[in-house]
């Protein structure tokens, strides 16, 4: 596209080409039948992703709470039978998988009780709640040909999966540390009005507090990234600013130290929202990931604000590169970021797929990548990815439930994700460096 193009004829063009390209027409595939266990703002977020797709039916509801369960009932597209007891809708026979989303000291036992009913689960995180757990679950896993998915949603963002592409493919130089934040300018309130298993998330008797209800999420970040286990964990945490009886704590920094001198930081607060990230388009929550020659900047958004993905490209003296990423930077990057402007390099857009040249475009391809990427470069537009991340994770349990495919998010990342956010409250609760060696006599099988 020439320097002459202006913003209207590039909007116009991207916005024809895009009408005219041809709608791929796929046969629906058979739906999974599922049953909703846990039917509180997450299980029924849960429902909302998954009337907007084809790949599941909703075939039952639980919940102890009867406001929760009419209310799920009502959001489901598919008039599921509502249910007190999850054993009731585990002996269902119509019912081939089941969505965990319960209070996380629970998530263990109904995990294993569904697998023992021959259910294929997807179980929010931490998928244990105590060490011992993990060598019972994994026990019982190994036994059973049953899928088991953990609720890791950024695992199939197709920003985070780009992102972690080009980590592991040198765009980034040497990957050596990620940098991640949860803030939180009040977040829940403890009701008093409501007894304590009905405000379970305050209460260590019933929750990891912020590392498990916040952090699990982040965590796996690294770990996926580096491809590794952490060594050891580091960290303080206290209960300074919410002050109404609740005993998890209010403010959490960790370290996680990683083989080869990586790193992972996080931390977790109550009294700010503010995210450095993105020039401060955006707030709360937010992963860096940080290499020798560049960064990226993810956040995997709400239902109001998509999953966004910036590139900062850092050229370094000494490079380190592969070959392949060094030709792929020059022809993604080009004459934008050789340069640096007045205040550092100027964050590219993570490309995602349809955007990538694959030599094969016809004429309206092309054009109309060009297009997209022409208005992307001039900050007109953003690239968004083709459908909202639950909603992908929900697709992608469906599909493995039914062909068997091995999950983005399998059981073992969500037995090590658990075991990293309860050495992070053990590190904090005992102010002290604890090794991941510590533990793992109780999470080997028995």
């Amino acid at each position: 596209m020439s320097d002459g193009v202006t913003r209207r004829d590039a909007a116009q063009l991207a916005a024809a080409a895009t009408l005219a390209a041809p709608a791929l027409v796929r046969a629906a595939p058979e739906q999974v039948s599922f049953g909703l266990i846990g039917a509180g703002a997450w299980g029924q977020r849960l429902l909302e992703h998954a009337n907007r797709t084809a790949a599941g039916r909703c075939a039952a509801v639980c919940d102890s709470d009867e406001t929760n369960l009419r209310k799920a009932a009502s959001i489901s597209r598919d008039k599921p039978r509502p249910c007190r007891d999850y054993r009731e809708l585990l002996a269902r026979q119509d019912i081939q998988a089941v969505l965990v989303a319960t209070p996380h000291h629970t998530h263990f036992p109904i995990t294993r009780d569904a697998l023992l009913a021959s259910k294929h689960v997807q179980c929010e995180p931490p998928l244990v709640f105590k060490l011992e757990e993990t060598a019972l679950l994994r026990d019982v896993a190994d036994k059973v040909d049953r899928v088991v998915q953990v609720g890791l949603t950024r695992r199939f963002s197709r920003f985070y999966q780009t992102a972690r592409l080009m980590a592991v493919k040198g765009f980034l130089g040497d990957v050596t540390n990620v940098q991640a934040q949860w803030h939180r300018a009040a977040g829940p309130a403890l009701d008093p009005n409501r007894p304590r298993e009905r405000n379970w998330r305050f209460f260590r008797e019933f929750s990891g507090g912020l590392a498990a209800e916040l952090g699990a999420h982040q965590f796996d970040i690294a770990s996926w990234v580096f491809n590794d286990a952490p060594e050891f964990v580091t960290g303080a945490g206290s209960l300074d600013w919410k002050k109404d009886g609740r005993d998890v704590y209010d403010t959490a920094s960790l370290i996680f130290r990683y083989p080869e001198g990586r790193q992972m930081t996080w931390s977790a607060i109550s009294t700010n929202k503010h995210l450095a990230a993105f020039g401060g388009m955006r707030s709360e929550a937010a992963e860096l990931i940080l290499g020798t020659e560049g960064t990226i900047e993810l956040s995997l958004g709400n239902d109001e604000q998509p999953a966004l993905g910036l590139w900062y490209y850092e050229p370094s003296k000494t490079k380190v590169s592969t070959p392949e990423a060094a030709r792929e930077i020059a022809r993604l990057a080009g004459a934008t970021v050789t340069s640096t402007p007045k205040g550092g390099p100027r964050g590219l857009p993570i490309l995602l797929d349809r955007d990538q040249w694959t030599g094969e475009e016809s004429f309206l391809e092309r054009e109309m990548k060009y297009a997209r990427r022409w208005l992307y470069a001039k900050g007109i537009m953003v690239p968004e990815e083709d459908r909202h991340p639950l909603t992908a994770e929900l697709e992608s349990f469906f599909e493995c439930c039914r062909e068997g495919k091995r999950s983005k998010a399998p059981l073992e990342a969500g037995l090590d994700n658990a075991a990293a956010v309860i050495l992070a409250n053990r590190a904090m609760d005992e102010g002290r460096r604890v090794l991941f060696s510590e533990v793992e006599a109780k999470a080997r099988p028995r």
